[in-house]
C-alpha cells in the first residue's frame, strides 16, 4: 500500500511539473507574440541582406552556401547569407520581433505560401540599374525584386482579400539596402572608358536616383508606406578596395561617389514624404556610422578594421572566403567577414544603431520610431 501511494505521488508530482511547463511555455509564447511590432518584414537588397536567395539561381556563382560562412550560425552551416553568421536582415527582424524573411526563390515552388509575415527579395550582385552584375548576370535586380513583390502583393489580395491586406502592408516594414554594387560598377572600376560610357561622376550618380525614385513610387504604389532605408556605406574602405592601393587607403573615389549618392537619396526621400500620402521612412546615414567604426574600431570593441577575418592574399582580400581559405579564429575582432561583407558582430551593431540609434544616425526617425508611427 506504501508503495503504491508513494507511486501516484510520483505521477502527482511529474503531472503538475508538466502541467507547469507547458504553462510557463505558453506565457513564454505569449509574451513573444506581444513584441511583435510589425505585422511583416520585406526585404529588398543586395549581398548584405541576402538570406539564400541566389543559393537558388542555378547559373549564378554569386553564393555562400559553402564554409566557412555560416561557421557562426546557430547551425553553423552556411545558409546563403554572406557572413559567418547572421546578417543584417535578421537582426532587424529580431528587433521587430518576427522571424527572418524567408527568401522568395524557396518558396516560389510551395503551392499556397503564406507571404503575410513576409519575405525576403534581397539577393547577392544586385543593383540599382539592371546591368550592374555584369559578372555573376543572375541576381535578382531590384527592379526584379520589386516584380516579385508585386507578384506577392497580388496573392496576399486573394488569401486575405483586398481592404485586409492594403492594412497589412501598410502597416509593415520595406527594409531596402542597395547602391554598393552601382557605385563599384562604376567607381570601383579601374577601366576609364568603361566610365566615360557612363558619364561623368554626378552623371553617374543622378542616374541611379532616378532610377531609384521610380523603384520606391513602384513599391508605395503596391501598398507599402513604411520604408526602413540604408544609405550605401563608406564602401571604398571595405578590404577589397584597400588591397588595391599599395598604401592600403580607402579608395575615396568610390567613397565620395556613395556620399554623393547619399545626400541625393535624403533629398529624394524628404520630397516623397511631403508628395505621397502617408509615405513615411526611416533613413539610416550607413555611411557615417561604417566610417566612424572603421576610424575608432576600438571604441566598438574591434581590433581589425582593414583586413578580412576570411579569405588569402594581402588584407585577407586577394581571394574571396572560399573553403580553402583561411579565416581568423575571433571573428569578433574583425569589422569584415570577406572582402566586402561585415561580420555578424558589426551587422548586429549597425542594425541596433538603426533601430534606436540617434538622429544624427537615424532620421527623421529610427526605425523603432517607424513602426509605431
Amino acid at each position: 500500500m506504501a508503495s503504491s501511494t508513494v507511486v501516484n505521488c510520483r505521477k502527482r508530482v511529474l503531472i503538475n511539473y508538466y502541467m507547469i511547463t507547458i504553462l510557463m511555455i505558453n506565457i513564454l509564447f505569449i509574451s513573444i507574440r506581444a513584441e511583435q511590432l510589425v505585422p511583416a518584414l520585406f526585404v529588398f537588397g543586395d549581398s548584405l541582406v541576402d538570406v539564400g536567395n541566389n543559393n537558388h539561381l542555378p547559373l549564378s556563382i554569386a553564393k555562400a552556401d559553402f564554409p566557412h560562412n555560416g561557421i557562426d550560425f546557430p547551425t553553423h552551416k552556411p545558409t546563403g547569407r554572406f557572413s559567418n553568421g547572421k546578417n543584417a536582415a535578421d537582426f532587424l527582424a529580431e528587433k521587430m520581433g518576427v522571424q527572418s524573411s524567408p527568401p522568395y526563390l524557396s518558396l516560389t515552388r510551395i503551392k499556397s505560401s503564406n507571404f503575410s509575415s513576409g519575405v525576403s527579395f534581397a539577393s547577392g550582385g544586385a543593383g540599382i540599374f539592371d546591368g550592374t552584375d555584369q559578372l555573376f548576370k543572375q541576381s535578382l535586380t531590384l527592379n526584379n525584386q520589386i516584380t516579385y513583390f508585386g507578384t506577392v502583393q497580388a496573392t496576399m489580395m486573394q488569401q486575405l482579400g483586398q481592404m485586409e491586406a492594403q492594412i497589412l502592408l501598410s502597416k509593415s516594414v520595406l527594409a531596402i539596402v542597395i547602391g554598393s554594387n552601382d557605385i563599384f560598377g562604376y567607381f570601383g572600376s579601374s577601366s576609364s572608358s568603361s566610365q566615360m560610357k557612363k558619364g561623368t561622376p554626378q552623371q553617374y550618380v543622378d542616374s541611379m536616383l532616378l532610377a531609384f525614385r521610380g523603384q520606391l513610387k513602384r513599391l508605395y504604389d503596391l501598398g507599402a508606406r513604411k520604408f526602413a532605408i540604408f544609405g550605401v556605406a563608406a564602401v571604398g574602405c571595405c578590404p577589397a578596395q584597400r588591397e588595391r592601393n599599395k598604401t592600403e587607403a580607402c579608395n575615396e573615389a568610390a567613397n565620395s561617389g556613395a556620399l554623393n549618392y547619399n545626400k541625393g537619396l535624403i533629398s529624394l526621400l524628404q520630397e516623397y514624404q511631403t508628395q505621397l500620402k502617408d509615405f513615411q521612412y526611416s533613413y539610416f546615414d550607413t555611411y557615417s556610422f561604417f566610417l566612424s567604426l572603421i576610424q575608432h574600431p576600438a571604441t566598438y570593441g574591434f581590433k581589425e578594421e582593414k583586413a578580412a577575418c576570411c579569405g588569402l592574399g594581402n588584407l585577407n582580400a586577394k581571394i574571396a572566403c572560399i573553403p580553402i581559405s583561411t579565416y581568423c579564429s575571433n571573428r569578433n575582432d574583425h569589422i569584415f567577414w570577406d572582402f566586402y561583407h561585415p561580420t555578424e558582430a558589426a551587422a548586429r551593431m549597425i542594425i541596433d544603431t538603426a533601430f534606436s540609434g540617434p538622429r544624427n544616425y537615424a532620421f527623421p526617425v529610427n526605425i523603432e520610431q517607424l513602426v509605431s508611427l
